[in-house]
């Protein structure tokens, strides 16, 4: 009888890369195809099986960093993405299109501004009249800027953080709810720093903090509609957020305080939104705040 042929190709995760990364720094809001490496978001490893068939997503910030891995990997499990991004990052979310149509799946491009209540009105009612329906929202947008005193942070900066992060949250699902089913789902980029703070990302961790007391409450409000609310708190990802924030010699250390000693890549956290967009694997889940922290254990 024939022996069972073993995969012997190595972990992919030996592979990842390590602290220190190339120092670099770009202009906000920082373009995914200028980074070095690139952040890694195809997930070779991850295979689908069909927990998304048919469905309809809207992703905010879906053109790089975590939500661009949450696009594609939606489209290998069945859906159909709108993605919401910034005029200036529309080199990164074509790229994100093309591979979200290599999935065999149709991806919506929504450029503008979540701070801005119309807008958000507007990307929804364009997602639904492009594919019919919406069953997910992923709110995931950020704006995130380190000050080393309360003094450095200008009250521009204050109600710019605020309006992006969550003010676009609120507006994004306000504008969402009337049209998701029964079986319909929510799900929020949180933060570590919104459990633990963060002395130099004062209004930033403020906003992820409040984003977690949403999830929690619009979870409680939505249960009866049967729609669910959670949210996914990443710790250090490599994402151009963090490479437009910080200084090159900061870049270079990104994650490095970590137990795993590294960056988490957006490949590693985008399964978690699967999980939490698929009734087949959390249909008993809501109001969630999940935490993918490189080996940290303090999160409450």
């Amino acid at each position: 009888m024939a022996k069972k042929q073993i995969n012997k190709s190595p972990d992919k995760q030996t592979k990842r890369p390590k602290n220190p990364m190339p120092a670099q720094h770009q202009k906000r809001p920082g373009l995914e195809a200028k980074m070095s490496p690139q952040p890694e978001f195809l997930a070779p490893n991850y295979k689908g099986a069909n927990k998304l068939s048919d469905k309809v997503a809207l992703i905010t910030g879906g053109d790089s960093g975590i939500g661009r891995a949450v696009a594609i990997l939606f489209a290998r499990e069945g859906a159909d993405v709108a993605i919401v991004f910034l005029p200036q990052e529309k080199f990164d979310a074509e790229e994100t299109v093309r591979h979200i149509e290599n999935e065999g799946r149709a991806c919506l491009l929504i450029p503008g501004d979540v701070s801005k209540s119309k807008f958000c009105q507007s990307a929804v009612e364009k997602t639904v009249k492009e594919f019919g329906k919406l069953d997910i929202l992923v709110n995931n947008a950020a704006y995130q800027q380190h000050q080393k005193s309360v003094a450095d942070v200008s009250d521009e900066q204050f109600e710019k953080t605020f309006k992006t992060n969550i003010f676009g949250y609120f507006y994004m699902a306000k504008a969402a709810v009337r049209h998701l089913p029964k079986g319909g789902a929510i799900i929020n980029t949180g933060s570590i720093t919104g459990l633990e703070g963060s002395k130099e990302l004062l209004d930033y961790s403020a906003t992820k903090g409040a984003i977690h007391a949403f999830t929690k409450s619009l979870a409680q409000q939505l249960v009866e509609k049967e729609i669910r609310v959670n949210c996914v708190a990443p710790g250090p990802i490599w994402t151009p957020l963090n490479v437009a924030d910080k200084t090159a010699k900061e870049a270079a250390k990104h994650g490095a305080d970590t137990p795993m000693k590294r960056p988490g890549q957006p490949e590693e956290v985008a399964p978690a939104f699967v999980f939490f967009a698929s009734n087949a694997d959390s249909s008993y889940i809501t109001g969630e705040i999940l935490t993918l922290l490189g080996g940290e254990t303090r999160a409450a």
